[in-house]
């Protein structure tokens, strides 16, 4: 059996072992990050797992790669920074879109959205506080921007996205996993918001401890692909 294979059922187990040990409920989705690899291994895990979420960082990759498995009815997430001018093809070929920080990305989203079904939105939170790093950094900055794909009609917001800081050490990543939580909680709680449901934090390296504070999405790479050469 194919290396990612058994990678992908390992990581299932752990993931199964942690929500049980945490008590956690709900089902906890993985996002198979395949940036950087070619379709004939997305297609591989497709076809002997059924994994359907796939998460690209890069809008070429993520044009190409759901042109080429369109007959696999996969799911494509984009979790890359967005350019404007290549927003048309993040609208027209993602389902989710996880990097959301800014009105201007929001209205041309929803402007250059072609298909019958609406783009799922989160909204992109610096929980590291690096100033290099994208996102919002308060919930008054969510509310603004929330209120905003509110009123897009080919737009649906379903939540909010972080990442932890590169160097951070798991006592600092767990206050940062849990600073966002507060937020996605907080936003849940508003009034006019009944269609959050979803938390995408952790990936390969601190999944666990974003499990742990509540994530419903991972977004995991090597550890089902293998390292990135």
């Amino acid at each position: 059996m194919n290396n990612i294979i058994t990678n992908y059922y390992k990581l299932k187990e752990q993931i199964e072992a942690i929500c049980k040990q945490n008590m956690v409920s709900y089902l906890v989705e993985v996002i198979a990050v395949s940036k950087t690899f070619p379709d004939s291994e997305i297609r591989k895990l497709h076809t002997h797992t059924n994994q359907k979420a796939f998460g690209e960082n890069y809008v070429r990759e993520l044009q190409q790669k759901s042109c080429a498995l369109t007959s696999c009815l996969l799911q494509w997430h984009f979790i890359g920074n967005i350019q404007s001018n290549k927003i048309k093809y993040i609208a027209n070929n993602a389902s989710w879109v996880h990097s959301l920080n800014c009105a201007k990305h929001a209205l041309l989203l929803n402007k250059k959205r072609n298909v019958a079904t609406k783009l799922n939105i989160l909204i992109e939170i610096n929980i590291s506080h690096e100033p290099g790093k994208h996102g919002l950094t308060n919930f008054n900055e969510i509310i603004e921007l929330a209120g905003i794909v509110n009123t897009q009609e080919n737009l649906v917001l379903r939540g909010l996205m972080g990442i932890s800081g590169v160097n951070a050490d798991n006592n600092t990543k767990n206050q940062q996993f849990s600073e966002l939580r507060q937020l996605f909680n907080q936003l849940k709680a508003t009034s006019g918001y009944e269609n959050i449901d979803t938390l995408s934090m952790g990936m390969s390296d601190d999944y666990e401890l974003a499990i742990k504070n509540g994530a419903t999405m991972i977004r995991i790479g090597s550890l089902i692909f293998g390292e990135r050469k």
